[in-house]
């Protein structure tokens, strides 16, 4: 079976003998021209035209109110807790299966991670395990929730939308309403991904995107944060650009900030990358249902978004019987030249964060001996 399924995505990729990567960018539209206006024009730094331009696009994609540009999604989703409230003295809830970022986030605040469980179908936070962790473990103080066994105080739920496959995000935010708990999306690998016909990020009080080199959309490195709400839109710019008051020569800050700013070089890029977005999740999508129809009879899963929720496909994903099978087609796959890679370590696995609090994970666990993802770059 597994020579097969190589020789069925050399098929797609039309690449019988080179190396195929796992996911490669395509620059095929105005990124060359975008890029040599931006140096053309001297803004190549943190003030351009096209982060305002960027900008605007993310608003008009994902329809928020706000949208700021961010270096990199880590740093989006660091300043989206910091503005949100989260302090040393507070916890945060989110998935163990996730990329690293979404707990070094939390950790750049000092607060603490709870990890909580996810579903199998989509491969992110479950809504039941949440609901069944609260209710053991929550009760609401003054309009906040907090942590019956720590006395800590519950700041924030980060749930992720893994490989662009949606969570169940309304009955997330629905749980963590009932318990006074601000929900920030972690939408890195989402963009272009909705349920129920909203764009992710936009559920929550917050969502975070990242625009890295493996992403369906790039800038090399790139972030942004979304938000309908008009104080912490204004706050999530000043915070991202040292928090400096304007004014035409004097500098003069008010508050701790960051220098979180995507440059303008980076933003060119972006722009005319999500002129493409349309097209890239088309092709995508078509890979997708290629994937779907190969797969419907082998006995391995191929994950697919569930009801009333698109997926932008950012990475096809399988899911395994056996730990053992992940592991020989891991093996086979990348030794004759098909990258693959298997999904991320569980968090509370990794030695800084194994002492974090968390449920039962036996989801998490189950998945993480059999997911593997597969090449899934934009075909042109």
């Amino acid at each position: 079976m597994y020579k097969e399924i190589l020789d069925f995505i050399r098929e797609k990729f039309q690449k019988p003998d080179q190396f195929i990567p796992l996911h490669e960018p395509r620059f095929v539209g105005n990124e060359k021209k975008y890029v040599m206006d931006a140096i053309d024009s001297t803004f190549v730094s943190s003030v351009g035209a096209y982060v305002d331009k960027f900008e605007e696009m993310m608003r008009a994609i994902t329809g928020s109110k706000y949208a700021i540009a961010t270096v990199n999604g880590t740093a989006s989703l660091h300043a989206a807790l910091v503005i949100a409230g989260v302090t040393s003295e507070d916890e945060v809830l989110t998935q163990p299966l996730t990329f690293i970022a979404t707990a070094n986030a939390i950790a750049y605040t000092h607060a603490s991670s709870v990890f909580i469980d996810v579903d199998k179908d989509t491969l992110g936070l479950s809504p039941e395990a949440l609901e069944n962790w609260l209710s053991e473990n929550a009760e609401i103080k003054d309009g906040s929730a907090y942590n019956k066994s720590t006395g800590k105080r519950i700041a924030a739920c980060i749930p992720m939308h893994t490989f662009g496959f949606c969570c169940r995000i309304e009955k997330i935010v629905e749980i963590c309403d009932h318990y006074h708990i601000p929900v920030i999306e972690d939408a890195a690998e989402s963009l272009g991904s909705y349920s129920h016909g909203k764009h992710t990020g936009t559920f929550g009080l917050l969502g975070t995107f990242s625009f890295n080199g493996n992403k369906t959309v790039t800038c090399g490195g790139g972030g942004a944060i979304i938000t309908n709400d008009d104080r912490l839109g204004k706050l999530a710019k000043h915070i991202t650009t040292t928090a400096k008051i304007p004014h035409k020569w004097e500098y003069v800050h008010d508050m701790t900030g960051y220098n979180y700013r995507m440059p303008n070089l980076n933003a060119a890029m972006a722009c005319a990358q999500l002129e493409q977005l349309p097209d890239f999740m088309q092709r995508k999508r078509k890979l997708a249902d290629e994937y779907a129809t190969f797969f419907a009879d082998k006995p391995v899963r191929f994950v697919q978004e569930i009801p009333e929720t698109t997926a932008n496909h950012w990475l096809n994903t399988l899911v395994f019987d056996e730990p053992e099978q992940k592991e020989e087609f891991l093996k086979f796959s990348n030794e004759n030249g098909v990258m693959t890679r298997p999904i991320w370590k569980l968090m509370n696995h990794l030695e800084m964060y194994k002492n974090f609090q968390h449920g039962n994970l036996a989801i998490s666990e189950w998945l993480e001996d059999r997911v593997v993802n597969i090449p899934s770059s934009v075909i042109i």
